[in-house]
């Protein structure tokens, strides 16, 4: 399913695109698919004899994380999330005007944070609502290993106010992070229209060309 979005991204820049397989809920909840997605970006940096890591630097790596994913790496030059799947007790304007959404309705998306979340938290847990409780150290460390952030939304998508509430507050606090949002569109759009696709590979690409170029 994947391919839609991965292909134009590998086609506009020379990269190894490596896919994560995680647990999934409710048999495995969180953070069953963070604490998997970690080992896997760990486990690759240590083993450069592979056959498709001896093609990669992995000093030039990005963590890209699309709707539901989301992880931590080691070596990584910047971080890519787009539509970040976000949620919260209180609703959002976007929530409210979307929520019944042919592609992904509010009802659907309550359900899967009950399915995923450890049993006991409701969805203004850090895991579903990183804003709800905001630390005043929550992104030094992403400022101080000088992290290129990229987050992309639609604003047909339900969950964008969070999208871009994030966005802002990463900017507030002083880390490089570039939000591009686009009128129209749903959630995993790009999915299903190619034009969407390239377009957000050139975005990509240029994040990765202002990272990586010395």
């Amino acid at each position: 399913m994947f391919d839609a979005l991965y292909t134009p991204i590998v086609t506009e820049i020379p990269a190894v695109v490596v896919s994560v397989e995680y647990r999934l809920g409710p048999e495995h909840r969180l953070p069953a698919a963070y604490e998997d997605c970690f080992e896997a970006c760990i486990g690759s940096s240590k083993t450069p004899t592979t056959r498709w890591s001896k093609h990669a630097d992995f000093s030039k790596a990005f963590l890209m994380g699309s709707s539901w994913l989301g992880n931590i790496v080691y070596h990584i030059k910047g971080l890519i999330m787009h539509q970040p799947f976000f949620g919260g007790i209180e609703r959002t304007e976007s929530e409210l005007r979307l929520a019944n959404d042919r592609f992904v309705p509010l009802s659907l998306t309550d359900l899967m944070w009950d399915l995923s979340l450890p049993i006991g938290v409701d969805r203004d847990h850090e895991y579903c609502n990183p804003m709800a409780k905001i630390k005043p150290d929550q992104f030094d460390q992403v400022k101080s290993l000088g992290w290129k952030i990229l987050v992309t939304g639609f604003d047909g998508d339900l969950m964008i106010d969070r999208q871009i509430e994030l966005w802002k507050k990463l900017e507030e606090k002083g880390v490089s992070v570039t939000g591009k949002f686009d009128e129209g569109g749903a959630h995993a759009y790009e999915l299903g229209d190619p034009t969407k696709a390239k377009e957000l590979a050139i975005v990509i690409k240029d994040l990765v060309e202002s990272t990586t170029t010395s």
